[in-house]
């Protein structure tokens, strides 16, 4: 269909520039919109009258697309400021469609076997709540993970203690607690090896994965 033909080719004009790779790539926003441009589009020529199925496909297009975009355009907006508090800290940004998540490794945020945060990282989290607090149309989950050293009856408690010290620091912050959840998961969900320093290392961290509401 041409009108909605024309659409999208004006969406797929629409890049952003990552400072990271230095490669243009379309936006999270830009995929809302092409999605929401063809969702729409289907409607508004189902719902229009013979005649005017072009005309009712090209508004439901234009809406359509307002409307998948808004969600991705919000989300790539938190997403391009977190990058710039984070930068240089440990913290790893990741974005994973319409989410976001933040990867903290325990070595910069707790001490071998405790749960209190440590004084030098509170500045960082410092930086995510005043994030946090700006895009307050997100849910946050709050995940504790650990190595596989240790009984899992230990880890799983202490997964639980450390996400639950964010969070805590977080609701410090203003953060309202409706939008928060903290969750332990002990040693369930690796992501590097356990079998070696580097990868305990890794695992034994917390995760912060944001959900437009």
């Amino acid at each position: 269909m041409v009108v909605v033909s024309l659409v999208l080719f004006g969406l797929s004009g629409c890049m952003t520039y990552d400072p990271y790779t230095g490669e243009e790539k379309t936006s999270n926003a830009t995929k809302g919109s092409i999605i929401g441009a063809l969702g729409g589009a289907a409607i508004g020529a189902a719902t229009s009258s013979k005649s005017d199925r072009g005309k009712g496909a090209l508004i439901g297009a234009a809406s359509g697309a307002a409307v998948g975009g808004g969600i991705g355009y919000y989300m790539d907006k938190q997403e391009a400021q977190l990058r710039r508090q984070l930068e240089g800290t440990g913290v790893r940004v990741v974005r994973n469609g319409d989410q976001i998540e933040l990867i903290m490794p325990g070595n910069i945020t707790f001490d071998v076997n405790q749960s209190s945060i440590k004084p030098s990282f509170t500045g960082v989290l410092e930086s995510v709540g005043l994030v946090l607090s700006e895009y307050d149309k997100t849910i946050i989950q709050i995940e504790g993970h650990t190595d596989s050293t240790g009984s899992q009856s230990y880890n799983q408690l202490l997964s639980e203690q450390r996400a639950s010290s964010v969070r805590d620091f977080l609701l410090n912050q203003g953060i309202a607690s409706s939008r928060t959840r903290a969750v332990g998961y002990g040693p369930r969900y690796p992501i590097a090896s356990n079998d070696t320093s580097s990868g305990r290392e890794q695992n034994r961290r917390v995760e912060l994965t944001l959900v437009p509401m």
